[in-house]
């Protein structure tokens, strides 16, 4: 059977079928399906675990007029029927197309700030690096759902293929932690293995490198990211690698910032103008001398509030650094 073969199976007698594609950002998620002989409303409703009346209102279409066969119909994601927690992990995956240049911290925005770790989780990442035009999962459809895909699928393009007669995948006992080697797209997981599968890409194409960071408007560094370490290194190993033990080391001093994030704990992640993605700055609180080291997801958003920031960080790393301030004096240090 070639890639374009494979489908999805769920438990509810849900036929072969292409993946799930979301649509729109966050607040508003939503689904296309193209609507086949013999669906109606009802149906629907079943599959996407939907109110019929919900689905023709959000289509302003009679509910007494019914549906015709090609329509295109709008199904909303929201906390009815669509999850994104991380034991979410059971239904049908949903999947977003990634853009050129989009990185994961903003993938996770767009698409209702879901968990970065469970991003990974669901797509059996090591890394932070996504490729353009590769398919990761940002949530999984409940109960019934999991109807058929949008109208206009991707063909040859790897998709998860959960094992026969196993619809669910079931996370591990704990939820793992970010890691950092080279990145991954989703892959196609063994029903017999329970060791994350190598990168897959397109057909007849090799594995892609490691991504170059391209210089924009939000981002004046021209060097390319930095190469990750092994799976289970901690950020200091990686600086401390990065930075031949801090001999080679670019400082710089001034306020800084901080962001939501629902990273796990000891894992620290910063926005930089400067810094490759990937990089990891040691950041010091000279008031009392606390430290931490964070990873680099992406540049600092130009907008007014950031004037002046030389670095944003997670809101638990400025608990580490033992402050509370929105804006707080530091001291960062990282690979020249």
């Amino acid at each position: 059977m070639t890639i374009a073969g494979l489908v999805l199976c769920v438990a509810g007698g849900i036929q072969a079928q292409d993946r799930v594609q979301v649509q729109g950002t966050s607040p508003d998620l939503y689904v296309l399906h193209t609507v086949k002989k013999g669906e109606t409303f009802y149906s629907l409703g079943r599959s996407y675990s939907l109110s019929p009346k919900e689905i023709a209102s959000e289509n302003n279409i009679s509910f007494e007029q019914g549906l015709q066969l090609g329509q295109q119909v709008k199904i909303p994601l929201n906390n009815t029927n669509f999850s994104q927690k991380s034991d979410a992990a059971s239904g049908t995956p949903v999947y977003h197309k990634v853009e050129e240049k989009e990185t994961l911290y903003r993938l996770s925005v767009n698409h209702n700030k879901v968990s970065l770790d469970n991003i990974r989780h669901w797509n059996n990442m090591t890394g932070d690096g996504l490729q353009k035009d590769s398919y990761v999962i940002v949530g999984w459809l409940k109960g019934g759902g999991g109807a058929p895909a949008p109208s206009t699928p991707v063909a040859n393009v790897p998709v998860i293929t959960p094992p026969a007669n196993h619809p669910a995948t079931t996370p591990p006992a704990s939820t793992p932690v970010p890691s950092n080697p080279a990145p991954t797209t989703p892959v196609a997981t063994p029903p017999a293995s329970t060791t994350p599968a190598p990168p897959v890409t397109k057909p007849d194409q090799p594995a892609p490198p490691e991504p170059v960071k391209t210089p924009d408007s939000n981002n004046t560094g021209s060097k390319p990211p930095v190469t990750s370490a092994p799976a289970g290194s901690s950020f200091e190993q990686l600086y401390n690698q990065q930075t031949g033990s801090g001999k080679n080391v670019t400082s710089e001093k001034g306020p800084g910032g901080w962001f939501k994030s629902n990273a796990s704990a000891g894992k620290y992640y910063a926005l930089h103008n400067t810094a490759p993605r990937g990089t990891i700055i040691k950041v010091t609180n000279p008031l009392n001398g606390k430290f931490i080291y964070a990873k680099v997801l992406e540049a600092i958003p130009q907008i007014k509030q950031n004037e002046g920031l030389i670095i944003k960080l997670s809101d638990s790393a400025l608990e580490a650094l033992g402050t509370n301030e929105a804006k707080f004096y530091c001291n960062l240090t990282y690979e020249d």
